[in-house]
């Protein structure tokens, strides 16, 4: 007699409709994208990277993300803070990351304004948490990824904010991005298995 329990056993999982078209998506979808994090060297990894995203796709930075690491001293703020046009012109030449120059210095500002941020507030986790009353906001009722906004009051406030203390490539836009990235919102799709 054959039993009905196969049905179950190859049942693809559902995910959101974003990542579906590389392993790369896949595995950050299923990993890292909606899960809170309030290590401050991820959070400024994140905000550098999604600034570096401006203008191009999530998933080139993502094939990239190792070079940025390495090129960039694993986001260590303190040492890209005193970076000197001798590394800029280096880092110009290193084909693993995005070479555009105004990226590459805002990487060194925002370094700059990130360490002042700490000081100021004794964790850079307890100065953008407050963005969303330090607790996540959690969607997961959108049909299709398309439905979620591209930028909330949240995400106004905060990239007014960053602006405000020096920070770039911090438009609304990609802070919006950046809180899914960080899960101070999560915006899985309602069908998606991590939505909850």
């Amino acid at each position: 007699m054959k039993s009905n329990n196969s049905e179950n056993i190859d049942k693809p999982i559902s995910r959101c409709g974003w990542c579906l078209s590389d392993d790369i998506y896949i595995k950050y979808h299923d990993e890292e994208w909606g899960r809170v994090v309030h290590d401050d060297r991820h959070l400024f990894e994140m905000l550098i990277l999604e600034g570096a995203q401006a203008g191009l796709s999530w998933i080139t930075v993502l094939k990239k993300r190792e070079h940025y690491r390495l090129a960039f001293d694993n986001f260590d703020a303190h040492k890209i803070a005193q970076y000197d046009e001798i590394k800029i012109e280096e880092l110009m030449q290193n084909k693993g990351i995005i070479r555009n120059r105004l990226k590459i210095n805002s990487t060194i500002g925002n370094a700059k304004s990130y360490l002042k941020v700490v000081k100021e507030f004794g964790s850079f986790d307890a100065y953008i948490w407050q963005f969303v009353n330090h607790s996540p906001i959690t969607n997961n009722h959108w049909k299709t990824y398309k439905d979620a906004p591209t930028k909330t009051p949240e995400s106004d406030a905060m990239s007014k904010d960053l602006l405000k203390r020096g920070f770039k490539f911090v438009g609304s836009t990609i802070c919006y991005a950046y809180m899914q990235a960080v899960g101070m919102v999560v915006d899985h799709e309602e069908s998606c298995f991590l939505a909850k």
